[in-house]
């Protein structure tokens, strides 16, 4: 047996912590800042000045390393051992654009069933789930020298540490402080400053000073934190190195391009014993079926097949039994940060792994991070295009990449021993996962030629038995590969770019079939129908009813319609919520289910968990989709459906089977993570040399995440900075027992709920099925407001009430409540949303939310609840009990199915006898959560003075809208 095990000098038990002498707050001094100067300055100039003459710097260039990649021998043999004579595969249907994903000889591969011999587990509520585990990686803890413990054994214990040991801060509210200026709300130095001197002043009185001397001193605590790292923090310093790839290049090809890159053995590693994750992370591959009917389910990465199959490759090798497979999942993308100031662009590596839970990964919980910045190499408008410079750009990405990974390659072989968050050594054995790209970077990665329009390659060994007997140009023109271009994937074993193409939900669906297709056909429809002019005016007409939908919280306005330039993928997402009904009566009944076919299909792959049923339902919307949008080509819309992007639609089913829920591989998650890991710290840079000043902010940022984890792990950061502080007073003075009320009251004190106005606002708390409700205070007596909402029948809607709540067993009426949280935001938390009922909102008109109302109907969806307006929200106290209500008018549902067309939910306003608004009173307990209706415009063009103000009250018929979000559709459907 062969197995790494860890450096033992690098895991200490425990490291010796000891205080380092700080300066005192004082006014006006700048320290030199080399080691051993002790000189200060009254201004920057000074000390610049003495750094330049006493202090030069003197730097030398790094060894440099050739970066050659050898390509490997064609596998002849194995691809006659796999294929038996029989021809390559290509893509089924529609074969073009196949971008490397998942062939037809393939599919048993990925549809194959569990093994006789898997560990069954059942969970959730009663037991209605189970999982059957890989038998041979099944990720066994073992000691630190890779000998398996027994079953139920505690992790090795370690030394305690103290749970006031703030090294090397003296105490909470310096770290607290730090935290903020750094990270929280990064602060420029001389603001910090100011801010500190401010300070100064408040405590010169008491014969205090700040906390820190001034923005150096505070800086110098960050690096400090590399002594405090003990082995369970998992992000310490991973300190960042450069290459300088060198070769026999053109001669206008003398650049030296420098490839950031940290130690990714390191990060994986640290990322492992990360206990943030303990509970989010898989050790083994698993496959979740439910008790009825053994229904396949679709969740985390290591739920799918590609987990499973690459675990039974692995486990031929008796020496990797027992050990936890750690797939690496890469993801980049360019981005720029400016614009006006030199077109400044950036190509940041990110990495996570596919054993942490997908809504961790996209809660930005250090489980993605930037691994390395890639060169962008320039050259001169002559070369721009020039064949040889394209190539060599090629080749640069590649090679970089195979470079940096190069760390880990020992460890997809022979497993090597690593600590877990949970405090448990187990052996593991590393793997290439997919690769998160959009299109463009999809061609780069899979070397083929940019928007071919036939059959390509389904895996590297047809690729390379295809170079092995064409010419390059052939193979450029015939099968649209780039023949002379070796991917990184080469150098890893059991990794193949071709399959592991990750799905992206953002760029193929949101903004590239969605946005760049679907909503400009529809203009170019309207303008080969109409005309330029009457084009013109629908078009206005349909940013005219997109302006004038009604709020919803998380709901984007467009006050101007869709015509501007910048488009985010946060402005696609919010056009998806609305754009259906504002084009309905402009456009065909074929184009309208065009976008009803995409629209259900996106929202199906946006699920957390995905069932062998709802494939089926997202096959039916794809054949659906390929059905409709025909309507495009027979009106010369368009040319063509050789889309790469929309195409790649047609692979979602089998990337599913292999990688779980789409929604864990998605671009948004590395496009976000841009603001952290670039954005930011470029702001924060003197803007020259900008580069160095972002490796060095982000592995700052690292540290203090570091901090803040081994702190939380100590249980040192519960409760807030002052509960700590009121908590230390009430134990440390023995105050009398009304002191000792008001630290018990300091929560109800000081509170901490979201803002009114921050309607998107997350509760990263635990999902909990309880109601929380502010109510405003209003009129004081029931007549009072049957005059302020002109509800003449308000008192006898009390009374009754009354009655229901008193007496909820009467046989004369009856009502069963409960709560549902929304849109899952988080870990484990609830969206805060907020339902308005005010006379005036924003000082600009009236806004009257709408509502799910809970009938205690046992029917699943929109048939167990009804739709109402709130109008009122309102508390009274009776017999010693205070109740919350809301005064509301209802709607009813037209028909007993959805409109066909948009496959929405018709209401209307409810009436009584002589078209009366049909009112009631309601507990706020019985409100499920916030509904939004869209108008039913019609075929006709809206008034100039309809607005997102009047329109629930200038229409009779309305969509109930289940693309306002995921928890929507899933009610609404």
């Amino acid at each position: 047996m062969s197995i790494i095990l860890p450096d033992a000098e690098t895991m200490p038990d425990t490291i010796p912590r000891t205080q380092v002498h700080r300066r005192d707050f004082s006014v006006l001094q700048l320290p030199c800042g080399h080691a051993g100067c002790k000189q200060f300055f009254k201004i920057g100039a000074g000390r610049t000045k003495h750094i330049l003459s006493a202090h030069p710097v003197i730097s030398s260039p790094p060894p440099e390393q050739d970066m050659d990649i050898d390509v490997p021998d064609v596998l002849l043999q194995q691809l006659e051992d796999r294929y038996n004579g029989q021809d390559f595969p290509f893509s089924p249907d529609n074969k073009e654009h196949d971008l490397g994903y998942s062939h037809d000889h393939c599919a048993d591969a990925l549809r194959s069933s569990p093994l006789p011999d898997v560990d069954t587990e059942f969970f959730g509520p009663g037991n209605h789930l189970f999982h059957n585990y890989h038998a041979q990686l099944n990720g066994r803890p073992c000691d630190i020298h890779g000998c398996f413990l027994d079953d139920n054994a505690l992790p090795p214990t370690h030394e305690p540490q103290s749970p006031n040991d703030w090294m090397p801060f003296h105490n909470r509210t310096e770290f607290e402080t730090a935290d903020f200026f750094y990270t929280q709300n990064p602060t420029p130095a001389r603001k910090i400053d100011a801010h500190l001197a401010l300070w100064a002043s408040t405590l010169l009185k008491h014969g205090d000073a700040p906390l820190f001397a001034d923005n150096q001193d505070l800086y110098a605590m960050i690096p400090m934190l590399l002594v405090t790292m003990i082995d369970a923090i998992p992000l310490g310093e991973v300190k960042w190195e450069c290459e300088k790839p060198e070769g026999s290049y053109p001669p206008w090809m003398d650049s030296t391009f420098d490839v950031w890159y940290r130690d990714l053995h390191q990060v994986v590693r640290n990322m492992l014993a990360n206990p943030n994750f303990t509970h989010k992370m898989d050790f083994r591959p698993y496959r979740e079926y439910s008790t009825s009917g053994e229904e396949r389910h679709y969740r985390d990465f290591m739920s799918a097949d590609w987990a499973w199959d690459q675990a039974d490759i692995i486990s031929k090798d008796p020496d990797t039994i027992g050990a936890t497979f750690i797939p690496v999942i890469l993801g980049s993308d360019k981005t720029t940060v400016s614009v006006g100031t030199g077109n400044n662009e950036y190509y940041p590596l990110y990495l996570s792994i596919g054993n942490i839970h997908n809504n961790v990964r996209h809660a930005h919980r250090n489980a993605v991070v930037v691994i390395g910045f890639l060169a962008m190499p320039k050259t001169t408008k002559e070369h721009t295009s020039d064949p040889h410079f394209l190539k060599f750009c090629h080749q640069l990405f590649h090679a970089s990449l195979s470079k940096i990974l190069e760390r880990l390659r020992p460890g997809m072989t022979k497993p090597e021993v690593a600590k877990f968050g949970d405090g448990h050594f187990r052996r593991v054995i590393y793997g290439l996962g997919p690769y998160i790209a959009d299109y463009e970077e999809q061609v780069l990665l899979a070397c083929i030629v940019r928007c071919w329009s036939g059959a390509l390659p389904r895996c590297q060994a047809y690729t390379e038995e295809l170079v092995s007997v064409g010419t390059y140009l052939e193979l450029w023109d015939e099968f649209g590969v780039v023949a002379d271009l070796v991917p990184f994937t080469n150098d890893f074993p059991r990794a193949d770019i071709c399959q592991l193409i990750a799905p992206n939900i953002l760029h193929q669906l949101i903004k590239g079939t969605f946005k760049d297709h679907l909503v400009d056909w529809v203009h170019k429809y309207l303008l080969q129908t109409h005309g330029a002019h009457d084009a013109q005016h629908i078009l206005d007409d349909i940013d005219h009813r997109i302006a004038s939908v009604a709020p919803f919280a998380g709901l984007r306005r467009f006050p101007q319609g869709r015509g501007f330039k910048q488009w985010t993928g946060d402005d696609s997402k919010a056009l998806m919520k609305v754009y259906i009904a504002a084009i309905e009566g402009h456009v065909p009944v074929e184009i309208i289910r065009t976008f009803r076919a995409f629209l259900e299909f996106c929202y199906i792959v946006q699920k957390n968990t995905i069932t062998e049923g709802m494939l089926e339902k997202l096959q039916d919307a794809i054949s659906c989709f390929h059905h409709y949008r025909k309507i495009f080509l027979e009106t010369d819309t368009v040319s063509t459906f050789s889309l790469p992007r929309q195409h790649s639609v047609s692979h979602y089913l089998q990337l599913i089977r292999l990688f779980g829920a789409p929604n864990g591989l998605c671009s948004s998650i590395t496009e976000s993570k841009h603001i952290k890991a670039v954005k930011n710290p470029w702001r924060r840079s003197s803007k020259y040399n900008a580069l160095g000043q972002m490796l060095v902010t982000n592995q700052q940022l690292d540290k203090l995440a570091a901090a803040r984890v081994d702190f939380t792990s100590r249980g040192m950061l519960d409760g807030t900075c002052l509960s700590a502080a009121l908590d230390a007073l009430c134990k440390d003075h023995a105050l009398t027992t009304t002191n000792d009320a008001i630290c018990n009251a300091h929560d109800e004190d000081f509170d901490m709920s979201v803002p009114e106005d921050d309607i998107n606002g997350v509760d990263p708390g635990p999902t909990v099925l309880q109601a929380h409700t502010r109510l405003v205070r209003t009129a004081r007596n029931t007549n009072s407001q049957r005059h302020s909402l002109d509800i003449p029948r308000l008192p006898e809607m009390v009374c009754r009430f009354l009655f229901q709540q008193t007496r909820p067993d009467d046989p004369r009426d009856g009502k069963i409540s409960f709560y549902a949280p929304s849109d899952i935001s988080g870990i484990g938390g609830m969206r805060i949303e907020h339902i308005r009922a005010c006379p005036m909102w924003r000082n600009e008109a009236p806004r009257y939310d709408c509502a799910f109302v809970n009938i205690g109907s046992e029917d699943v969806g929109i048939r167990g609840l009804e739709v109402a307006r709130i109008h009122a929200f309102f508390s009274f106290i009776y017999g010693g009990k205070t109740y919350l209500c809301a005064v509301m008018r209802w709607f009813n549902i037209i028909g007993d199915l959805p409109d066909e067309d948009t496959g929405m939910w018709m209401v209307h306003p409810a009436c009584g006898t002589n078209n009366a608004p049909l009112y009631n009173i309601i507990h706020v307990d019985s409100i499920y959560r916030v509904a939004h209706l869209i108008p039913i415009y019609g075929r006709h063009f809206l008034r100039h003075d309809i607005n997102l103000h009047n329109s629930y009250d200038s229409f009779r018929t309305f969509y109930v809208n289940k693309y306002a979000d995921h928890h929507a559709f899933e009610l609404a459907s």
